[in-house]
């Protein structure tokens, strides 16, 4: 048998054009997978071979485990403190061998051997050509559709086969089998057992690298696109800056007569394509995202990442867009929430904005109407900037006196410290709610803040409130929620 294996081995290398040790490989998995047979079980087998020889050796083993982490595969592992009487000063990570009756090679028939191995020689092959495919670095690649599957392009690409999904193909477009297509490399999937390359021709990265590949001033580093949003195979935008100013970086993408943009578009079935320019103020680049839209105002909410922009009655259905087409995009575009508003409407949430915060003065400072618009006249927009701004400020209030202000002052911090009392009264009280798994002190704090304090407050939630309350993601909300109700049905089963 030694013999047959060593005769294998050298045929099977020579044949292939491939090292022998490649071989030994393929080998030894073939006799470990017929050795396995042997055993109900999921048995983790190995076995080594004499290089010399062609001896063979079967072992069963077990993987040493943490205590802790608990037998996850029992038929393949087995727990440090049981390994330790078994091996004594074995370590986690090593193995416990026990050798097995070696199987005759007989038995698995030298063409089942051979199979295998051949096999092993593909995989080994296949990785070869993906791993020289992304040592080029390409991040477009051109390739004809070979065939489809399952609603998707096969498209190949020199020796490599890549999956074009239905769901990343600009809608209506017509494609056939033999048409040339290009697309951007979305991800490599290693342990794919058909194609490993997934492309893609509606993300925002194809129209980037496209733009790229038509505007030599971004591979000279005299450009750059900052951001790119796509409705694929309607409209785009992307955002664009200059680091030299003898360019004019709006131009230069659009290219002479338009050239280098219609090249784009004419890739991307026709995709309208607005360029725009970045800017580092966030505002400015909104206002630059929602063109052709003029904007009136502007008003910046850091704290909830958004904007209330302010347009005409003319503008406001170019700043909108088909569907909200436009607004969708420039919000991708820049990352903030942009919240389109008339003249009229904006005006009706600064009243009401105007008439809560009043109450909040009248309420906490226990003061007249007057003095709570006095302060909100002056700028004002809560306690905290009466209690704490530089008091010369207050004195800069005419209608006020010395000691008006001192009073007011003393009024806000005291309400200041009467709320933060409460509100760790209530943080004390929500200290169950930590028991639920994901929630944090500070999520915690924001849910006490909403009087919801006990697990069934919590459970009973809706998604979206959740969500607006904490900031989570619609996902992790429902999520929390579910774990938050499991002691109902703990309750239920009892």
């Amino acid at each position: 048998m030694s013999r047959e294996i060593l005769l294998l081995v050298d045929a099977l290398a020579r044949e292939k054009n491939v090292e022998r040790e490649v071989v030994f490989g393929a080998l030894e998995n073939a006799l470990a997978s017929a050795m396995k047979k042997r055993f109900k079980e999921d048995a983790d087998i190995r076995v080594s071979i004499d290089r010399v020889s062609g001896e063979h050796e079967g072992f069963r083993r077990w993987l040493v485990v943490p205590d802790e982490a608990g037998l996850q595969e029992p038929d393949q592992q087995e727990l440090y403190s049981d390994a330790q009487e078994i091996v004594p000063g074995i370590e986690v990570g090593e193995y416990i061998e026990e050798p097995l009756e070696p199987v005759e090679f007989g038995r698995i028939g030298a063409q089942a051997a051979k199979q295998a191995i051949l096999q092993r020689i593909r995989d080994a092959e296949r990785e070869q050509v993906l791993n020289d495919f992304l040592e080029r670095g390409e991040t477009i690649i051109s390739g004809t559709i070979k065939r489809l599957d399952k609603g998707d392009f096969i498209v190949e690409t020199g020796k490599i086969e890549a999956r074009l999904p239905r769901s990343e193909m600009i809608p209506k477009e017509n494609f056939r089998v033999g048409d040339r297509i290009r697309a951007w490399v979305m991800k490599v999937d290693h342990q794919a057992r058909g194609q490993q390359v997934i492309l893609s021709r509606t993300a925002p990265e194809f129209i980037r690298e496209l733009f790229e590949n038509e505007v030599p001033e971004i591979e000279q580093g005299l450009l750059e696109i900052k951001a790119a949003a796509r409705d694929p195979g309607i409209r785009a935008k992307i955002a664009v800056v200059a680091y030299d100013k003898r360019i004019d970086p709006i131009g230069t993408c659009v290219g002479m007569r338009g050239s280098r943009v219609t090249a784009v578009r004419n890739e991307l079935g026709g995709e309208q394509v607005d360029i725009v320019l970045w800017a580092e103020d966030p505002a400015e680049f909104v206002i630059g995202a929602l063109a052709p839209a003029h904007v009136e105002s502007i008003l910046v909410d850091e704290d909830k990442h958004a904007m209330d922009v302010v347009v005409d009655a003319e503008n406001l259905p170019k700043a909108i867009g088909a569907r909200g087409q436009n607004v969708r995009l420039a919000s991708e575009l820049t990352g903030w929430q942009i919240n389109i508003m008339s003249p009229e409407e904006s005006q009706s949430r600064q009243e009401e904005e105007r008439a809560e915060l009043r109450q909040t003065f009248i309420t906490k400072l226990d003061v007249d109407e007057e003095v709570a618009d006095i302060l909100i006249d002056e700028g004002f927009t809560g306690l905290e900037e009466i209690a704490y701004v530089p008091i010369q400020e207050l004195f800069e209030i005419e209608a006020f006196d010395e000691d008006t202000i001192n009073e007011l002052r003393t009024r806000a911090r005291n309400a200041l410290l009467t709320e933060a009392i409460a509100q760790e009264e209530r943080v004390q009280t929500a200290r169950d709610l930590l028991e639920v798994e994901g929630m944090t002190p500070a999520l915690v704090a924001k849910l006490a803040e909403n009087d919801v304090v006990t697990l069934d407050d919590l459970a009973e939630l809706a998604t979206d409130e959740l969500a607006e309350i904490t900031g989570l993601d619609e996902e992790q909300a429902s999520d929390m929620i579910m774990r938050a109700r499991a002691h109902w049905f703990e309750d239920d089963a009892s």
